[in-house]
């Protein structure tokens, strides 16, 4: 907290939780619900830390521009001399706010950003309300929009767990508690009506949900000074999955609901739930705009209920790169991450897959090589064909020509067939771009939904960071003996690359330099060196199937090694091994699926209160110490690296986790194996954090077999610019910036569209 030196002294406030533990000599104003600089809702949770001097000499007077709020003012009973109130009715834009004690003053101005956007730009054009199909609790509708930014009216309803019940059950009566309702302990200790109040409500042109246990016939109305008696402090922000589809849409559903399966065993715990259709990346696959909403909904969740001890973001697959990237990028609105089914970021997915498409296109049409569809999941780096291609249908989301079919074979698939230019069935036929027929219409894909930080080209397409060139697909290959010189030349000459439209072209795709660079400064490309430096990170792997439908363990390991590369050791992220295949998901009888369903559930059983347990104790660490060292200070010892045996009674293996595709027995490469992806193999790490190479001049001794001049001669025509150079930093590849913005605001500001 800042405390004003002198009577009239103008403040710079932040958000912060703690309180002083002496009086201070003048007012001090402490922002509770948000920064300073990113205050939404026209309303702010503000705290006053009063001077005892002035108490006594007069009352607390609170203005905001110059309007007298003190009535919204009341004595922080845990924390005398403290006082809390929620002021609303601010204006978009500076406001000021002022304390006055016996004399002393000081005033702070905040940054007020109505229903947003905060810090992701301009809105996304077009954008399809579904309030009116959004189901609530009690199974109506949130009902229709009322006004362009797809708003509707705040429900706040209720539910109950039925004693013997195993799901929820809307509550029929407010004033009294049916007969049959259960009871729950929460990890408090607090033995309540098991009784969540659910609000949905409309922010930043997404749905909002958050569910806490609460008693409507005896607790008192919920607000800072008084939340609910049976919340623990707890507050989780939970995150969807996927991604294809999703743009231009406001979403009717949430990704995860927040009051049913495990997050209703949070609630019964006491925790607090919070999320967002937006969090939902088959609603909206961009993490950073998902980011603005999760300040948001954290911001809104702290006015209505007071200040969690802490919060924690839970995420699967889409999920966890979600989770990931804002806890990054965003550093203190999250405290640990629980994730499973992990990629680094949706990129991740997107580059590699392009990458492994360009290896089907050769391996279909342009093969003069004679190379083998055998050689060619060694040059992918994945363990099967299968792997390799389910991996290139997932390309799709870069490809905005709908209808697009590729020949990449699908057989045995869960991930289905390629579809370029998808797009949810609420966005209109007319708004969807077609080269022809509509050009200015929308584009379904990830680079067009990021047009805010990527940028646009003169056509005004989104520009796009993947780029090739200087990649030497199979040189692991060729080095070792599986491809043949000429085979290795040929697949380099042919392979290509891909236009803006997703078009194959015969050069080699350069992507733009601009984009890239703000891809890392925003977090779109993870870099791992913001925020999720010092905040535990447990992650799971709960699915695991090296077979099929591209959810692969090498992505764990891309997130882990960044973490290393930015941060010199990776003893803040915990990694357990072992989980169902997707014939389990897909109800396909296989052997051992009764030995992968126990191990998915233990590790899960495990995780989650050891998980809690760290953060807990960080969060409780005192000193002056970095959070970075409190946070590793404070690990359980079971927090250790490890996987699980393949049994309907599995045993942890305590075991630094690695990338392998073989092992002793018993170990955990053994038992659960990883390979890696198209670029692991052709020299680069397995972070896959360079986006654009630095290249070096093509020199014969990089290659273990003997290259004649022909051969040297063409290689260097194949790469006239040079090769990879991965032992240096790839090209504009930056720091994240924390809390980027892309407009309206202007701090930490990246790049600004509406000026390009």
């Amino acid at each position: 907290m800042l405390a004003a030196a002198a009577a009239a002294t103008s403040l710079a406030i932040v958000a912060c939780g703690g309180h002083a533990d002496a009086p201070p000599a003048a007012p001090e104003i402490t922002l509770l619900s948000s920064k300073a600089d990113y205050v939404a809702g026209n309303s702010a949770l503000v705290e006053i830390a009063a001077p005892t001097a002035g108490l006594a000499a007069g009352t607390l007077k609170v203005t905001a521009n110059d309007v007298d709020v003190s009535a919204s003012f009341a004595a922080d009973p845990a924390h005398p001399g403290h006082f809390v109130g929620l002021v609303t009715g601010l204006k978009a834009g500076a406001n000021v706010l002022s304390a006055n004690v016996g004399g002393a003053a000081a005033s702070a101005t905040v940054t007020n950003y109505g229903n947003g956007p905060v810090l992701s730009g301009p809105v996304l054009k077009p954008f399809q309300c579904q309030t009116q199909d959004f189901v609530l609790p009690d199974g109506s509708r949130l009902g229709a929009p009322t006004d362009a930014a797809c708003s509707a009216p705040t429900k706040v309803q209720y539910m109950y767990l039925p004693t013997g019940a195993g799901a929820l059950k809307v509550l029929p009566d407010t004033k009294a508690l049916p007969a049959d309702v259960a009871s729950t302990t929460t990890t408090a200790g607090v033995t309540v009506p098991f009784v969540v109040r659910i609000e949905t409500g409309t922010m930043n042109r997404g749905i909002y949900q958050n569910a806490i246990l609460f008693n409507p016939v005896k607790d008192a109305a919920p607000g800072a000074l008084s939340p609910p008696p049976a919340w623990n402090r707890g507050l989780i922000a939970v995150h969807g999955t996927g991604c294809a589809t999703g743009w231009y849409i406001q979403g009717a559903a949430m990704g995860v609901s927040p009051y049913t399966a495990t997050n209703m065993t949070r609630l019964g715990e006491g925790y607090a739930v919070f999320t967002n259709t937006l969090n939902h990346p088959t609603n909206s696959c961009n993490a950073h705009l998902a980011a603005e909403t999760t300040l948001m909904g954290k911001h809104h969740f702290i006015k209505t209920f007071g200040v969690p001890a802490f919060t924690v973001s839970v995420g699967t697959s889409g999920g966890s790169y979600t989770s990931l990237q804002i806890a990054d990028a965003f550093p203190g609105l999250f405290d640990g991450v629980f994730i499973d089914a992990t990629f680094p970021d949706a990129l991740a997915i997107a580059m590699s897959a392009m990458d492994a498409k360009l290896l089907s296109h050769y391996l279909a049409v342009n093969n003069g090589a004679g190379v083998s569809e055998h050689q060619m999941v060694a040059v992918s780096g994945h363990k099967s064909a299968r792997a390799w291609y389910d991996l290139a249908v997932q390309s799709g989301r870069t490809d905005p020509v709908s209808g697009r079919t590729e020949s990449i074979p699908t057989a045995g698939s869960f991930g289905g067939a390629y579809a370029a230019g998808a797009f949810n069935a609420a966005v209109p036929i007319s708004q969807r771009w077609d080269a022809i027929v509509n050009p200015g219409g929308a584009r379904a894909t990830v680079f067009d939904i990021g047009r805010n930080i990527y940028g646009v080209d003169a056509q005004g397409y989104g520009l796009r960071p993947f780029d090739n060139v200087g990649v030497q697909y199979g040189l692991a290959q060729l080095n070792d003996g599986a491809l043949t010189v000429e085979q290795f030349l040929d697949l380099n000459e042919k392979i290509g690359g891909y236009d803006r439209d997703g078009n194959y072209i015969a050069a080699r795709s350069a992507g733009s330099e601009a984009a890239i660079q703000r891809a890392y400064q925003s977090g779109m490309q993870l870099g791992a060196n913001g925020g999720l430096a010092a905040i535990p990170i447990f992650d799971l792997s709960n699915f695991y199937d090296e077979d099929n439908f591209y959810h692969y363990q090498w992505f764990h390991f891309a997130m882990r090694e960044r973490l290393l590369k930015a941060n010199g050791d990776t003893k803040n992220h915990v990694m357990w091994r072992g989980g169902v295949s997707f014939a389990d998901l897909f109800g396909i009888a296989t052997p051992g699926r009764a030995e992968r369903a126990a191990v998915s559930a233990k590790a899960q059983a495990d995780a989650w209160p050891l998980f809690i347990q760290w953060v807990r104790a960080y969060k409780a660490a005192a000193g002056a110490a970095p959070q970075r060292d409190r946070v590793i200070a404070s690990k359980p010892a079971a927090a250790v690296d490890g996987c699980f045996t393949l049994s309907t009674t599995p045993a942890f293996i305590a075991e630094t986790q690695t990338v392998g595709s073989t092992g002793p027995a018993g170990s955990c490469n053994a038992i659960w194996p990883t390979w890696t992806y198209p670029r692991a193999q052709a020299g680069a790490s397995i972070a896959a954090d360079k986006l654009k190479c630095a290249l070096k001049p093509v020199t014969a001794d990089d290659y273990l077999p003997v290259l004649g001049a022909t051969q040297l001669a063409r290689l260097k025509a194949i790469f006239p610019a040079g090769v990879c150079d991965w032992s240096k930093a790839g090209v504009n590849q930056a720091p994240v910036v924390p809390y980027p913005s892309v407009g309206p605001s202007r701090v930490n500001a990246i790049f600004d569209i509406t000026a390009q």
